[in-house]
């Protein structure tokens, strides 16, 4: 009987320490999945930091260049005058004579400056649209560049070394656009956030702008014919530097165009004529006739500095008096070779 209880206290010490061990082993299991979860959550926080602090990378904005926006030109569907004008359509520029270089006794370089603003060169200024285009001397250089009729020169060389691409024509005129800071209207419509964005400004082509034209050319005298010829080499548009309250400070070749091969061109537009508009010659022959009126600015005459005028006369008045006597030097050239 003693044996049996001993048996049965033993057996109930064992269920006590069976059940104890069982309770001990819950708690440590839910503090396990406890901290399971508390890490999970851990590095999903971690993970939503470190989205926040990857920003996507903004998409490069698009480069502006600068570009000279040209009418296209637009023909008439119907006939746009009383007669019908074929003429100019057929018009090739004469050749010019050959003169040997044996001949050539006689030779001066001339640098020629328009001014659109006098009463003769009116017609650089038309600005009217026709059949070709716009009318105005610039914008048919222009167009004649883009369209790839005519080769333009860099304008730090008057020799025709280094073609100019219409690309570089734009950046010298209306200079490269640059980036300014304006205010967010889209963010911050008050503007009570002091947000900027930037924005990109071009200047716009005026071909108002364009008031002078550089003209270079050779005078020579052929013994073979007796003749004195004035040949055109050349033709630079000015452009016009201003200072920064737009007081006028001083002009610069734009780019250089060989006028030999400008003639062709030119035979197809006819220069404005405001007494007869049907009487009206082409560009070729405006500037074959010398029908525009110009001041001399440099000449290879008694100049073996390669100097304009302006650079060692200061004086506007003493500036045309100089030009003036170039001109009266070649034309007595002419006239002294012959006894009267």
């Amino acid at each position: 009987m003693k044996n049996c209880v001993i048996r049965l206290s033993l057996l109930v010490a064992v269920l006590g320490l069976a059940v104890a061990t069982v309770d001990a082993q819950t708690p440590t299991t839910r503090k396990k999945k406890k901290r399971t979860a508390t890490a999970k959550k851990t590095n999903t926080s971690k993970d939503n930091a470190n989205t926040a602090v990857v920003a996507p990378a903004p998409k490069p904005e698009a480069v502006v260049e600068a570009d000279i926006k040209l009418d296209t030109p637009r023909k008439s569907l119907r006939n746009d005058a009383v007669v019908e004008r074929n003429l100019i359509k057929e018009r090739t520029p004469l050749a010019y004579e050959h003169i040997r270089e044996d001949d050539a006794v006689y030779r001066q370089r001339v640098w020629r400056e328009i001014d659109v603003h006098e009463k003769m060169n009116l017609p650089f200024t038309y600005a009217a649209t026709e059949d070709n285009g716009n009318q105005r001397f610039i914008n048919i250089l222009l167009n004649a560049i883009k369209g790839g009729d005519v080769t333009a020169f860099a304008p730090e060389d008057d020799r025709f070394t280094t073609p100019y691409t219409f690309k570089q024509i734009a950046e010298n005129l209306l200079g490269k656009p640059h980036v300014i800071q304006v205010p967010d209207q889209k963010n911050d419509p008050d503007g009570s956030k002091g947000l900027m964005r930037d924005t990109t400004i071009s200047e716009e082509y005026n071909p108002d702008v364009i008031e002078r034209y550089q003209i270079k050319e050779e005078w020579v005298f052929d013994k073979e014919s007796s003749r004195l010829y004035a040949r055109i080499l050349g033709i630079a548009p000015m452009k016009t530097i201003t200072n920064s309250d737009g007081s006028f400070r001083a002009v610069t070749p734009l780019f250089w165009v060989y006028y030999p091969d400008l003639r062709p061109m030119l035979t197809k537009f006819e220069a404005y004529n405001g007494k007869n508009y049907g009487a009206r010659m082409s560009w070729e022959e405006l500037f074959e006739s010398r029908m525009f009126a110009s001041r001399i600015i440099k000449s290879s005459i008694d100049n073996p500095g390669d100097k304009f005028i302006n650079e060692y006369i200061k004086d506007p008045i003493l500036q045309l008096l100089e030009g003036d006597k170039v001109k009266e030097k070649v034309f007595n050239y002419e006239q002294d070779l012959w006894s009267y």
